[in-house]
This record gives structure tokens, sequence and C-alpha cells, in this order.
């Protein structure tokens, strides 16, 4: 978890709509998993990292990466500005499952200009978590 008293990113009020556009609020959403609850579907799992890219909250980040594809370090761009999520599907990754995919749409701006990160993501139960692996 991380240390409340001195925040290296910015922290949403728990009333504020969650950036992952699941329509729910940030507290109901992916809050608790920012603060340490393990995401239960891969795709929770996916919306609380994108919110954390929105957030620019990179230990988050990395104690969601498998351990043998996680950078040793990571630096978030502050110029990039995340708006928009869309899951466009998912294989797996359900409560039962050890394994699954999510594809995704992330949209974003950076130096003035539109841009889409279109993704496949990886992801297993690691010591009973749900994990980012790697793009396929």
């Amino acid at each position: 978890m991380h240390d409340s008293s001195s925040p290296t990113w910015p922290l949403l009020d728990d009333d504020t709509r969650c950036p992952c556009l699941s329509g729910e609020t940030y507290g109901s959403c992916c809050g608790p998993f920012h603060r340490g609850a393990a995401a239960p579907t891969a795709v929770r799992l996916m919306r609380s990292r994108y919110s954390a890219f929105v957030t620019g909250d990179a230990p988050y980040l990395l104690r969601t990466w498998h351990p043998t594809t996680r950078p040793g370090s990571l630096e978030l761009d502050p110029g990039i500005r995340w708006f928009r999520l869309e899951i466009l599907g998912s294989t797996g990754g359900g409560l039962l499952d050890t394994v699954g995919t999510v594809e995704f749409s992330a949209r974003y701006r950076a130096d003035g200009s539109a841009a889409e990160q279109h993704e496949n993501s990886r992801f297993v139960r690691h010591d009973g978590a749900w994990v980012y692996v790697d793009a396929i």
C-alpha cells in the first residue's frame, strides 16, 4: 500500500467519477484496488491499471505487474493526459480463471495531439492475485 501521508501522485476523492469510465465512483471502482484490495477479475485489474496511469500511480502499476516482466522502475510522463478507456473484449480472466486477456483502446493527449493505445493484454493469477504480464 502507499503512504497516504506523502502521496507521490494525485489522489482522487472517492465521490469522483472513476477515470476508467465504468460509470461508478472512484471509491466503489478502482480506489479500493489502488489502496491494496485485489482486483477480482482481469478486466477490473485492467481498469484499475488504466486509472493508475490517469493518476500517475506508478507504484500501483509496478505492484500489479508480473515479477518476470516487471521493469525495475517506471517513470510516467506527466505530459500525457489519459482521457478515455474502452474495453473491446476479453477471454478468461474471471473469478475462477487463472489466465485471461483484455483487449482495450486507451486514448490520450500528448503535446496537444490526441493519440490512441490499442492493446491485447495478458493477465495471470500470481500468488492468488491478478497481475499484468504483457501485450500479445
